[in-house]
């Protein structure tokens, strides 16, 4: 397929994806969580140059459940991931990870425009004692799920935005993790590559029955792929809960998120 024709990608041609919605996931039974869980965080704190970014932060994650991570810019969302991936070290607390296989899907695609598609995801698999012909196949059963069969030899350059991110989705998932971690995963994406890139992170959970963590601003995202929420403010969680149940709380930090108005505790002090 001619490159310059690769990033013509057109939406109206994506195929629906099966157990898409999140509504499908509680009538099939795939969102049930395991009997243990498979990320453990407790009393985390986590400080930089004396400025508390981490204040007893604790929560779980089971196999085949989406926790989202929401709140203002600047709360510690990230860096829960970062600790998560051992990128950094707590100041204390504990972290209990079941599996140090880890899949990352960051904000921007961080693909290497100089390697192929096949080639970008070769490289998640360069420590795995594999046959040329295993890593192939693996290879193109990823791309087979993200929908980009046809793109194995593309590359980055040549695809679109919603493209490449869905072939960084790929290269999370190249290992089979049981842990897969998003950070903004549909930041700057329309509202359609949005929806597409959602469906595709609910697919991917039913299918890998993963402990995801989903760190977005994005109202679409964490109502759509998230089981339960946290809505954290300065370095605590000050909310806890289901996302249907974030719209109608009285709490005063997700009534303010939530409704996205300019009074209540989030802003104060700051403007």
């Amino acid at each position: 397929m001619p490159e310059e024709n690769l990033a013509n990608d057109d939406i109206a041609a994506e195929q629906p994806i099966p157990g898409s919605a999140k509504s499908d996931k509680l009538i099939n039974g795939s969102s049930q969580k395991g009997d243990r869980p498979v990320i453990s965080v407790s009393h985390l704190k986590k400080s930089f140059h004396g400025r508390p970014v981490l204040k007893d932060i604790n929560f779980e994650v089971y196999a085949g459940e989406t926790l989202g991570i929401v709140g203002p810019s600047g709360c510690g969302k990230s860096t829960i991931l970062k600790l998560l991936c051992g990128l950094i070290e707590p100041d204390s607390g504990d972290i209990v990870i079941e599996s140090k296989d880890i899949g990352l899907v960051f904000q921007s695609s961080a693909l290497l425009n100089s390697l192929t598609v096949k080639e970008n995801l070769e490289l998640a698999l360069r420590e795995r004692k594999m046959s040329r012909k295993d890593s192939d196949q693996v290879i193109s059963e990823r791309l087979s799920l993200v929908g980009l069969s046809d793109y194995i030899d593309a590359y980055p350059s040549a695809l679109s935005g919603g493209q490449q991110k869905r072939v960084s989705f790929a290269r999370a998932i190249v290992t089979d993790p049981k842990i897969i971690l998003y950070d903004e995963p549909t930041t700057g994406l329309d509202p359609v590559m949005s929806t597409v890139i959602e469906d595709y992170m609910i697919d991917l959970e039913n299918r890998l029955k993963a402990a995801c963590i989903v760190v977005t601003h994005q109202y679409s995202t964490w109502m759509r792929t998230a089981d339960r929420m946290l809505l954290m403010h300065a370095g605590l969680v000050e909310w806890e809960g289901k996302p249907e149940d974030a719209l109608k709380s009285d709490n005063p930090y997700m009534k303010q998120f939530s409704h996205a108005t300019k009074e209540g505790p989030i802003l104060a002090g700051s403007v």
